[in-house]
């Protein structure tokens, strides 16, 4: 049996695929079990994204073939693209690199496309029990090793007593555990900690990615349109870029990607993407439209220098839990897909011509490095890192055209990193502050407006999932010195110092649960 707590892309290839070779094999009896904690498979999952269709083709070679009945429908075949760089006023055309060339593409709803995965997996077999989330991993006490997860118990008030709907949380044990948990995901944490994974790899950097989803008037939509900027609203010291897809019946997909390595803390990375949307390049396409959703995610950026070891004993890291964005493509979700299949084909291996009572997954190390996603990322690994420079987004954009066109990721040297994200905000008092227009509820929307489109809904009274152990403590450390940085940064307004008389500072942290 094989375990692997939250669908996405990753995690469904890799189901499907481990099902195909035992199914192919006769072995119709092999389990393989998807945990989901959403309550729907791909509630968790942002729409609108560009798909590069080599791992789908090679996983489900008809997914999109008239003569199957089950394909996958729901696709926009890439028509242009264009590449600007934006200052406050006006939009200036730049060649796009090789790698942004999105010919042989999809414009998709990554929601969507999870769904339907999950359809193509149960047919054949894979169990799939969404609202399962997965809140430990489960060790063997011979070894070490892991043999599975734990759900976590329900049922539970805010006041931490027994509600009648109460249910205790469940073991499910597996030989192999696949950990498709996305970005930063809590079992990866676990198990990257104690194995120690990140031994030879440099430390991860982020990403905070913004999307809303518009429905545009019909005469400002062109269909498979991609546009991609760079600039503004964005200072030349902060990393990322915006987007903007046209797919669907008269849908936009836009948003903004910011560099979590930003160096000023008075920045908000939800103030940004307000302000991007009012830049002509975009207004001219959503004004008269509606907003119809809106969503935030992290992302991996640290590429090839940050990958860590991705098997571990009883398991294996896939997708973004292991960090496989190509972030100069924009794009991860072929990468992860491959990923997933490079595991359950390892996996599958290793437990069907071996015995012993916990697996290593050897060969999906090394199958990952003789993949494309392998030379795929090597290929790119200066050019996120080349942003660090004095010259900022200027030097960062001449040295990645250098790579692009001339270098070709055959360069003797791999750049650095310039260290942990959050080492490198500056003092509040050191920088410029910065002040946000006023949402005119058209095309900008306040917060709390935007956190209502996101479609997410909790229990009146569940406990709260995020804890400050002192909450005074936390305070009195960090106000003084970034100015209330956690008000800022959280794209759905979670963490916020309020005014309050009686505190010293005169202002105290909380954190906002839904009430």
């Amino acid at each position: 049996m094989v375990a692997e707590p939250d669908l996405g892309p990753a995690g469904l290839s890799a189901a499907i695929r481990l099902k195909q070779l035992a199914n192919e094999a006769g072995n119709e009896d092999f389990r393989v079990l998807l945990l989901e904690k959403a309550g729907e498979i791909g509630d968790h999952v942002l729409s609108g994204s560009v798909i590069e269709p080599s791992a789908i083709k090679e996983l489900l070679p008809d997914w999109l073939s008239e003569d199957n009945p089950n394909r996958f429908e729901h696709v926009t075949p890439a028509t242009g693209d264009k590449m600007r760089f934006l200052t406050k006023s006006i939009s200036i055309p730049i060649p796009a690199p090789p790698q942004m060339n999105n010919h042989g593409n999809y414009i998709i709803s990554l929601n969507q496309f999870c769904k339907w995965l999950a359809e193509r997996a149960e047919e054949i077999g894979v169990e799939v029990y969404p609202g399962f989330a997965a809140s430990e991993l489960l060790y063997k006490k011979l070894d070490g090793s892991v043999k599975g997860v734990a759900t976590n118990d329900v049922g539970i008030g805010r006041d931490g007593k027994l509600k009648p709907s109460f249910e205790r949380g469940m073991e499910f044990k597996a030989r192999v555990t696949l950990l498709a948990e996305g970005c930063h995901g809590s079992l990866t944490k676990q198990v990257t900690k104690k194995f120690d994974m990140r031994r030879d790899s440099q430390p991860q950097t982020y990403a905070l990615g913004l999307k809303e989803v518009w429905e545009v008037q019909p005469e400002k939509f062109n269909k498979g349109q991609i546009v991609h900027s760079m600039g503004y609203p964005l200072p030349r010291d902060t990393y990322g870029g915006g987007w903007m897809y046209h797919f669907g019946d008269n849908l936009v997909s836009l948003g903004l990607v910011v560099g979590l390595d930003y160096p000023n803390p008075w920045l908000s990375p939800y103030g940004e993407f307000q302000k991007l949307k009012h830049h002509s390049l975009y207004k001219s396409v959503i004004e008269g439209g509606k907003c119809l959703s809106y969503g935030a995610r992290t992302l991996n950026e640290g590429g090839f220098q940050s990958i860590p070891k991705c098997a571990f004993p009883g398991g294996a890291l896939i997708g973004d839990s292991a960090g496989f964005l190509n972030v100069p493509k924009i794009k991860g979700t072929h990468t992860s897909m491959r990923s997933g299949m490079l595991a359950a084909q390892a996996a599958y291996s290793a437990l069907t011509t071996s015995d012993d009572n916990t697996v290593f997954l050897y060969d999906y190390e090394d199958a990952l490095r003789e993949s494309t996603i392998w030379s795929e990322l090597k290929q790119v690994r200066n050019m996120r890192p080349s942003f660090h420079s004095a010259l900022g987004i200027y030097g960062g954009i001449m040295y990645s055209g250098l790579e692009a066109y001339l270098f070709k990721g055959k360069t003797p040297w791999t750049l650095k990193h310039g260290g942990t994200d959050y080492g490198a905000t500056k003092l509040a008092d050191e920088c410029k502050k910065i002040e946000y227009p006023k949402p005119d509820g058209k095309i900008s929307f306040d917060i709390l407006t935007s956190v209502s489109r996101t479609g997410t809904n909790h229990e009146e009274d569940q406990p709260v999932h995020l804890e400050v152990e002192d909450w005074d403590k936390h305070a009195e450390m960090e106000w003084p010195k970034y100015k209330g940085v956690e008000n800022r940064f959280c794209p759905a307004g979670v963490y916020e110092y309020v005014e309050d008389a009686e505190k010293d500072l005169g202002v105290r942290f909380q954190i906002n649960a839904q009430k």
